[in-house]
């Protein structure tokens, strides 16, 4: 099976690079931007299998973006990378046709887990999330 081609979208330079170094070998990464409206950009032009968006950004918030992203019937996957444990947001992730909800707090644990998922068509939502279940 091929590396799943991710696109991350996070308006904090740490984040970026941390999740570089968690997925390194295991994915192709076409694109790390700052904001949604780059975001959109980077999806329109790479094709990625995979996104993986903040849902706090700049110019154009992650909900916005999956929204936008769902209007314009891209293929790919929606992964939500937030801090944000609210089943409200998850419910709204889920609802703009996002595969995957991962917290900030997990994702050394469950980060890659759930873009091989989502990649293969299933749902990831963060254990922790147990309000979700």
């Amino acid at each position: 099976m091929a590396r799943p081609r991710v696109l991350f979208a996070d308006d904090q330079a740490e984040i970026l690079e941390a999740v570089s170094r968690l997925v390194d070998g295991e994915c192709e990464i076409v694109a790390s931007v700052h904001d949604g409206k780059s975001a959109l950009e980077g999806v329109a032009r790479l094709d990625p299998d995979v996104v993986v968006l903040d849902i706090s950004m700049p110019v154009l918030n992650g909900i916005e973006t999956a929204s936008r992203l769902r209007e314009s019937a891209c293929r790919a996957r929606v992964v939500f990378l937030t801090f944000r444990d609210d089943p409200d947001y998850v419910e709204a992730a889920f609802s703009l046709g996002a595969f995957g909800y991962v917290l900030k707090s997990r994702m050394a644990t469950d980060l890659l887990p759930a873009i091989r998922e989502v990649s293969e068509g299933r749902k990831f939502v963060s254990p922790a999330l147990t309000c979700y279940r």
